[in-house]
């Protein structure tokens, strides 16, 4: 069979740029028995090239300027790898406007800036793609578009952030706090130094924008989305869920209502025997509800050199054969239909169950006085538990499970529980899973 040569430079050789030129050099033979495909890594732009990569870069371009490449009419696919906006944007732009197809894993990008990239894309004919944004090497992404394309999605649930996820685990199975945990993440190194946007939900929100996109075939903005992290998380918390029958993820969640979509991110009590609830440490999880399909889940790592490296040559090779069947330029942006417009559901007309933890002096009549302004706000409780031996400074924890409510009423409740004098400021909120 004949081979076609497609010229490929990256831009970026840290860690995932470093996997992505491994797989195109050391896998090539592979490569081309699989698709027919001469895959020539021609460029890479690298500002520190003194740090020993391992990599056999004979024939290989090695530059510092970015033009090297971004100018250089042989190249079809231009790979970014340096994450970030800037100069990331820049560099993506002027490689679309060459009419240089794109792939990255650059969810930060994609969630602030995606709808301007497709547009440009759009507009000169070629595309964008960037199945290692979500999930690492899991190939949800192409699954939604391609394998279920003919469904209508309901709901997706996902655990999108690793870093999280294994804190969790650890504060779940082990019994540590949320800061010892962080520590741990840190020193084994699944956690960043400033670990901000794992714990506070903004990472997993980037990649539900590129989910909800996708599968409402309608930009989404991260503007709507309502975001929580997993800062406030005790270890006390983890007990009592655990008491309960439940295990706290961070989860990303779409619903597709007759109103609109639910769109949201926030630790959420699972209980244990739902298959998210067994996600641990730091691999990802996306569970997909088609209209046809039905119940489908998505396992694997979330990130890494070598899963996310994986998600990006698969990349390049779906671009390289629409290049030679000369597709790309007829159905460009194939993810994302930029013209459809969809309705955000307000998170105050979301229904929810609930766990509540308040800290509350030791005294009669507590737990009456917060039951009836629940009730007055149409909440029931499910269940309740007040722990002997967890007090502290005079307050006890008093932990409470409620029946369906809208948040809206929840609020209300809540900051009313709050002006008693005998309960504390500080009080958690969960929302339990209602999903299959």
């Amino acid at each position: 069979m004949k081979s076609h040569q497609i010229n490929v430079g990256i831009i970026g050789l840290g860690t995932v740029g470093t996997g992505v030129a491994r797989i195109l050099l050391e896998q090539k033979d592979l490569l081309k028995t699989r698709s027919a495909l001469d895959f020539n890594l021609k460029t890479i732009v690298e500002l520190n090239w003194d740090i020993d990569r391992d990599l056999d870069l004979a024939g290989v371009t090695c530059t510092k300027d970015a033009n090297d490449l971004l100018e250089d009419p042989d190249i079809n696919i231009v790979v970014e790898t340096i994450g970030g906006y800037e100069p990331a944007y820049t560099f993506i732009t002027k490689a679309l406007k060459n009419r240089k197809y794109v792939v990255t894993a650059n969810k930060a990008l994609l969630a602030h800036k995606g709808v301007e990239l497709y547009k440009i894309a759009h507009e000169h004919g070629v595309d964008i793609l960037f199945e290692a944004s979500v999930g690492g090497g899991i190939p949800i992404i192409k699954s939604m578009r391609e394998a279920l394309v003919s469904n209508k999605f309901k709901n997706i649930y996902g655990i999108l952030n690793g870093t999280s996820n294994y804190i969790l685990t650890k504060m779940h199975k082990e019994g540590l706090d949320f800061s010892e945990a962080l520590k741990g993440a840190q020193e084994n190194g699944f956690a960043e130094a400033d670990p901000t946007l794992d714990i506070n939900g903004m990472d997993a929100a980037h990649k539900l924008t590129i989910l909800s996109s996708i599968a409402a075939n309608s930009p989404v903005s991260l503007n709507n989305l309502y975001i929580e992290g997993i800062e406030s998380i005790t270890r006390l918390d983890i007990h009592f869920a655990k008491t309960f029958g439940f295990t706290i993820k961070l989860l990303a969640i779409y619903k597709d209502r007759e109103d609109g979509l639910d769109l949201r991110v926030h630790p959420t009590l699972i209980d244990e025997s739902h298959l998210l609830a067994n996600v641990n440490n730091e691999l990802n999880a996306i569970f997909v509800t088609g209209d046809f399909v039905g119940n489908t889940m998505f396992y694997g790592p979330g990130a890494g050199e070598r899963p996310t490296a994986s998600a990006i040559v698969g990349d390049i090779v779906d671009i390289s054969r629409d290049l030679l069947l000369r597709e790309g330029a007829k159905y460009p942006n194939r993810a994302i239909t930029l013209t459809e417009k969809i309705n955000l559901v307000s998170i105050n007309n979301v229904k929810n169950r609930f766990y509540l933890r308040f800290l509350t002096k030791d005294m009669p009549g507590v737990l009456s006085d917060i039951a009836g302004v629940l009730g007055d706000h149409d909440i029931s409780i499910s269940s309740m538990v007040q722990p002997e031996n967890e007090g502290k400074d005079g307050f006890v924890p008093i932990v409470l499970l409620t029946h369906e409510a809208l948040e809206s009423q929840m609020q209300q409740a809540i900051e009313k529980i709050l002006k008693f004098d005998f309960v504390k400021k500080d009080y958690l909120r969960l929302r339990i899973f209602n999903g299959q």
